[in-house]
């Protein structure tokens, strides 16, 4: 859709309603609630106390396990609740979609807010506990960290946009995507090192796009070492397709959106 207005106008226009709609998302979610976003943090912590519990006695060996663990239980909540989320956004807000004319994907876009922002407290909160005890990532390990949680994003920014305009007209996505999420934290190598895989399997297990990010980002905060520049141009590679596939659908599929609701 054209405005009518000039580009500096349009992209003023477009960051207020955002920060409306997530400010709206964030207050709607924990109104009423006595935790507020404190819920949002408990889940994850509690699924950790649970599964800390039961596998640090059967990787008692593994160094660091805690430690990996938190890493990867974190990044999975961020990708599981985005997806989630994101695959119904269209569907959820699909009242707004008929009341007023903008970008159909501001919709999309705000419906991730949430998950992000417990993935950005997440991360301040682990990294200051690995400065507190003098574990602190080095300046280039934090910067690629930054960079994975960036591309981690890009992709899954890329799910959602595909998968709301393919849930309007498939109403069983959502179910199978429940489906796909329970065996994809399993074949992640979250409460498992990856080690313990055969290597001729790895391959296949990075083809998930929550595992390349998890065992980076395990590599530069917690083992002190870089991932290779190969892994590196893979993942950005993953994060640009999956992106572009998922605005390709968006851009193919959301004219109808409104008359799929």
């Amino acid at each position: 859709m054209h405005a009518a207005t000039t580009p500096t106008a349009t992209r003023i226009d477009i960051r207020g309603m955002l920060w409306t709609l997530v400010r709206t998302d964030f207050k709607s979610r924990y109104h009423g609630t006595i935790g507020g976003f404190v819920w949002a943090l408990l889940k994850p912590a509690l699924m950790f106390v649970v599964l800390m519990s039961v596998f640090s006695l059967i990787f008692a060996s593994t160094p660091h396990y805690r430690l990996n663990l938190i890493v990867g239980l974190f990044l999975w909540e961020f990708f599981g609740e985005s997806t989630r989320t994101g695959l119904i956004s269209l569907q959820s807000k699909g009242y707004l979609l008929t009341k007023a004319r903008f970008p159909s994907w501001i919709l999309v876009v705000a419906s991730l807010s949430n998950a992000a922002i417990t993935l950005v407290v997440f991360a301040l909160t682990f990294l200051g506990y690995l400065a507190a005890i003098g574990r602190a990532p080095h300046a280039a390990g934090l910067a690629l960290f930054l960079l994975y949680l960036a591309l981690f994003s890009l992709i899954v920014v890329g799910f959602a946009l595909g998968s709301s305009v393919l849930f309007l007209r498939y109403r069983d996505l959502n179910q199978v995507w429940e489906v796909v999420t329970q065996a994809g934290f399993f074949i992640a190598p979250i409460i498992y090192p990856l080690d313990i895989i055969p290597e001729r399997f790895h391959i296949y297990l990075y083809l998930w796009p929550p595992t390349p990010v998890i065992q980076f980002s395990r590599e530069v905060l917690v083992d002190g070492g870089v991932p290779t520049f190969k892994a590196h141009l893979l993942l950005i590679a993953m994060a640009a397709a999956v992106f572009a596939a998922g605005a390709a659908i968006f851009r193919a599929w959301s004219p109808s959106a409104a008359e799929n609701l």
